[in-house]
């Protein structure tokens, strides 16, 4: 089997022991062939470039950002008019080694956390012929894997980023000073999105609209966050969105994101899993995020699911 391991060497948990013990590693299994990524897009760059020249199964050593990349380079541009929106041909496998800070994607598909860890669990993963299909979504003509939003997670995701370009660490304590700050910020303003779905009457008088493709939504270190816990990759689409910026209404539904076994409940809370497609209108431009990525303001987006999109080396859903 060919095999490309795309690396991106400035990930927050690459080292270049890791990286080599990964390349010996899968060197003696696969014929290999490593790239280092060098600028933003390129690994989008090496996957569409992988495709084209038959390599079967493409390696992820890095953070959300970078996996993100590889399938937008794998897949292309979503085609909103086609009921799969995947491009026709045969497309590699997937495979993650996790190298970023919060590592959502891997996680969310029972790989390990640890690089090591992942590695040897990868190997045997290949040995065993071990991998599933998921879905994914898409808004904005790019595919996300694990989450997206409008509000006060753009702008979390906006500040994290801004600090990583002055050289600040991407850590678990910065997310949530990020979080609180944007929380203060936004709520002396008035909500601004409306939400429309299938079936449904719209909802407006929304501040903030989280649209997740798996659960967890995210990781505070080894503590999940659960916003729509029915939601996965094998279901349509997960909604959550606050009609209220209150403190107290607030601070009871992130207790219950972060019980475990807890489904948040609120009457300001507006909530929906299995939904194949979401639209949310802004009255005023908004940030949008993808997999952690700050795209920029937006006023109307739509997000898609897409069953069966990919097919990824990893363990069988529980």
């Amino acid at each position: 089997m060919r095999a490309l391991l795309i690396v991106n060497p400035n990930a927050t948990s690459t080292t270049p022991a890791g990286r080599d013990l990964l390349a010996h590693a899968l060197s003696s299994r696969v014929r290999l062939t490593v790239a280092h990524t060098t600028h933003r897009g390129h690994a989008a760059e090496l996957a569409a470039q992988a495709r084209g020249d038959g390599i079967a199964l493409i390696i992820v050593h890095g953070g959300d950002g970078t996996v993100n990349e590889v399938i937008n380079g794998l897949l292309g541009e979503p085609n909103p008019k086609s009921m799969r929106s995947v491009p026709a041909g045969p497309i590699p496998l997937i495979a993650v080694v996790p190298g970023g800070s919060a590592n959502v994607f891997a996680r969310s598909l029972g790989i390990e956390p640890d690089p090591i860890d992942a590695t040897n669990q990868l190997i045997e993963l290949l040995a065993l012929r071990r991998r599933r299909t998921i879905g994914l979504g898409h808004c904005d003509n790019r595919w996300f894997t694990f989450n997206a939003g409008m509000g006060l997670d753009a702008q979390v995701c906006e500040a994290v980023d801004h600090g990583r370009r002055n050289g600040q660490a991407v850590t678990p304590g910065r997310y949530v000073r990020h979080a609180v700050r944007a929380f203060f910020r936004a709520k002396r303003e008035d909500p601004t999105l409306t939400v429309e779905l299938p079936d449904q009457e719209p909802i407006d008088g929304v501040h903030y609209a989280f649209v997740s493709n798996s659960t967890p939504w995210t990781y505070l270190n080894s503590r999940e966050v659960h916003t729509n816990p029915a939601t996965s990759f094998d279901t349509g689409l997960g909604l959550f969105a606050m009609r209220t910026m209150r403190v107290f209404a607030s601070l009871r539904v992130v207790r219950q994101l972060l019980s475990a076994g807890l489904s948040p409940k609120s009457h300001s809370l507006i909530r929906f899993d299995d939904v194949p497609q979401i639209r949310i209108h802004a009255s005023a431009p908004i940030g949008l995020q993808m997999d952690g990525d700050y795209l920029g303001l937006r006023t109307d987006v739509t997000f898609t699911a897409v069953p069966d999109a990919l097919t990824v080396v990893a363990p069988q859903a529980h």
